[in-house]
């Protein structure tokens, strides 16, 4: 199975306040299994619609770094995200940003989903991809 677990989360409010619309930045690093093999730094730019952690009908940014292996070839690259989230979960899109793999990874393109229910010690991922 592919997925992953969040080893560390720091969020702080950039504008707005805690209750009301509002904007965060996000730090996270993740690990992950299946055919992405190590570890990630992802930032990301939060959108929160009001009470609570909604993103509402808009979908926050952001850019996930990852170290490790994508089946056994090594190196590193960044994808781009596109989060939607509530109480309950979250999910993502995502794309390789064109020309960000580097060792074996170099010429690495795909993209996938992830995502899962809040409060679940592993999250899932799809990823599709080609050299």
């Amino acid at each position: 199975m592919n997925g992953f677990t969040t080893k560390n989360w720091e969020e702080k409010i950039v504008s707005g306040v805690e209750g009301g619309p509002r904007v965060a930045h996000a730090r996270a690093t993740m690990a992950y299994q299946g055919v992405i093999e190590g570890e990630s730094t992802c930032d990301l730019l939060l959108y929160y619609a009001g009470e609570g952690y909604n993103s509402g009908e808009t979908t926050s940014p952001s850019f996930e770094r990852f170290e490790g292996k994508v089946d056994g070839r090594e190196g590193t690259f960044i994808v781009r995200h596109e989060y939607t989230f509530d109480a309950k979960g979250i999910a993502s899109t995502f794309t390789v940003v064109p020309g960000s793999g580097t060792g074996e990874l170099t010429g690495l393109t795909g993209g996938g989903t992830s995502g899962g229910a809040m409060g679940e010690d592993q999250l899932g991922y799809t990823f599709e991809y080609a050299f």
